[in-house]
């Protein structure tokens, strides 16, 4: 925020809009220069002739990079590369791998401006919003070092017979990981997701999103600059319908971030192969007001919830619910900071909201507005799109009197567009937040914080934020997040985010006698005395 109050701000602008942050500083031109983009570029598994593909820079609508474009016969290479390297590498100890975690954990942290300045480059975003990213890497890549021999283990499990059966929970690497990631966060959901991989063992064949796939290639030189061997990492680009199913063809398992619609697909593909996968999908969130939510405290967290990354965040919060006691008076501390909110795209701390990321991303944000009004509801904020900023700027947007039957209430918008409504109970309130076939994020405002544990646990959410927007639970990395429903299968972070990536394997071994009629019993004699022994075993509460 400047240094005006919101009110105030909000008062010097009537109608003219969000402020624009101060200009000013270096270009994307100059951040990302030729030579910056031919060095990350090698790094694509790309063997054949060159076939580019351009992307653009969001904040100008200038081309940003030609990179080459992988084919499914490239895919195939990378898979070959990645299963030559992966059986030296899972068959170092795990702290070996974790070291390189930790190494890589502090070069990011050292050299984090010049992927701020892609990751702003390439998606458009706030750098403070780029920064949430370096954070949560640098979390994801902390944990794993730390934690991955404890998860990864062998582990004493009862045996069939006490004394007589020693049974271990034994964890093997899947093998070769495809990793499709997004162009939302390219740096968290391509470099943070592959972390645990890595140090279970696993190489990785990574498909980024082709607009987003610098900042990929940027972190996997880094990771490599640690100690990860090169041919471990492979990165494949390419359009997602032809190089997407060429990734499930040869993956032992599939991570993959994105719509619920391509999640589908996916889910088949690697089912058709009997092959696992984990999927965040989308989301259509839920942030709830109650009665006795500290409002300001609520104000400031919807912002955050609702315009981190111009709302192109799949934990993003795009529908309000709120207390109908509480509701115009949030709702005017709310919209007064977020009329305050400045936008703008210098490579550099200020802006605190930046641009979508291309012109699809507009037209849905402004095609979801536009239809919402003509139908009756009221923009309290925003409700247009900047072009004076740059190409897909739009400003953000609180809509009052949406109703079921706008598309604005039940698909997801995927930008800086939130609904308010009402209620008059929490009953009324966690049906309202249940009601989508979504189940990704949610919040819940109150000053009482069991009574926040409480609502947080009838809400049909992966992850519940009680007094916060969604860092808290992303940011508690060895807790699981994911989504319930439509928005997905599986878990990141914790040990269900690294035990995905490998296989359970249970030895046991039988010491003295067999679990079969012996020492001179015939079968009538051994079936009573195993029953005998079970009977005792449950008396003696034995697990």
């Amino acid at each position: 925020m400047s240094d005006l109050t919101a009110d105030a701000v909000a008062t010097e602008h009537p109608g003219a809009g969000n402020p624009a942050a101060p200009g000013g500083g270096r270009t994307v031109a100059t951040a990302v220069p030729p030579s910056l983009v031919a060095k990350l570029a090698a790094g694509v598994t790309a063997t054949g002739e060159p076939d580019l593909v351009e992307t653009v820079a969001p904040l100008t609508g200038e081309r940003l990079a030609s990179l080459p474009r992988s084919t499914p016969a490239d895919v195939e290479v990378a898979f070959q590369l990645a299963r030559r390297a992966q059986t030296a590498w899972a068959a170092l100890p795990v702290r070996r791998r974790a070291a390189v975690l930790l190494r890589f954990h502090d070069l990011l942290l050292k050299r984090q401006d010049e992927v701020l300045d892609i990751v702003q480059a390439e998606t458009g975003k706030a750098r403070l919003h780029a920064f949430e990213e370096v954070a949560a890497v640098a979390m994801a890549a902390r944990h794993y070092g730390r934690a991955a021999h404890g998860y990864l283990r062998d582990k004493r499990r009862g045996g069939a017979l006490p004394v007589l059966t020693h049974a271990v929970e034994a964890r093997r690497p899947k093998g070769v990981i495809g990793h499709i990631s997004p162009w939302n966060y390219p740096l968290e959901l391509s470099v943070g997701d592959a972390l645990p991989a890595f140090v279970a063992g696993n190489a990785v064949v990574n498909k980024p999103d082709t607009q987003t796939a610098l900042t990929a290639l940027w972190a996997r030189d880094l990771l490599v600059e640690a100690g990860l061997p090169a041919d471990l990492w492979q990165v494949v680009i390419g359009d997602g319908p032809v190089i997407g199913p060429a990734v499930v063809e040869h993956a032992d398992y599939v991570s993959f971030t994105g719509s619920t619609r391509t999640g589908r697909d996916v889910a088949q593909r690697a089912a058709a192969r009997l092959v696992g996968a984990s999927l965040e999908l989308g989301g259509k969130n839920a942030m709830l007001v109650l009665a006795d939510a500290d409002l300001d405290a609520a104000a400031e967290g919807a912002v955050r919830a609702c315009f981190s990354s111009a709302g192109q965040l799949c934990i993003s919060i795009e529908r309000l619910l709120v207390h109908r006691s509480v509701a115009d008076e949030f709702l005017e501390r709310f919209a007064a900071r977020t009329r305050a909110l400045r936008l703008g795209g210098g490579l550099a701390y200020g802006a605190d909201m930046g641009s979508l990321v291309s012109v699809r991303q507009l037209e849905t944000t402004s095609r979801h507005v536009e239809e919402a009004v003509k139908a009756g509801a009221t923009v309290v904020a925003g409700g247009r799109a900047r072009p004076d900023l740059g190409p897909f700027f739009h400003e953000p947007t609180i809509l009052d009197g949406v109703t079921p039957d706008m598309a604005v209430c039940s698909e997801e918008t995927f930008g800086p567009v939130v609904s308010v409504y009402r209620f008059d109970t929490e009953e009324e309130a966690v049906a309202a937040a249940n009601s989508t076939p979504y189940g990704l994020n949610s919040s819940v405002w109150t000053r009482d914080l069991r009574r926040g544990r409480t609502v947080a646990a009838r809400l049909r959410t992966g992850t519940v934020n009680v007094n916060e927007a969604y860092a808290a639970t992303y940011g508690s990395v060895g807790a699981p997040m994911g989504g319930m429903g439509d928005s997905g299968l599986g878990r990141r972070h914790g040990a269900e985010g690294i035990l995905r990536f490998t296989e359970a394997q249970t030895i046991a071994t039988q010491r003295l006698m067999p679990i079969a009629p012996s020492f001179g019993l015939d079968d009538k004699q051994f079936a009573a005395l195993m029953t005998g022994g079970l009977r005792a075993l449950k008396a003696l509460r034995f697990k």
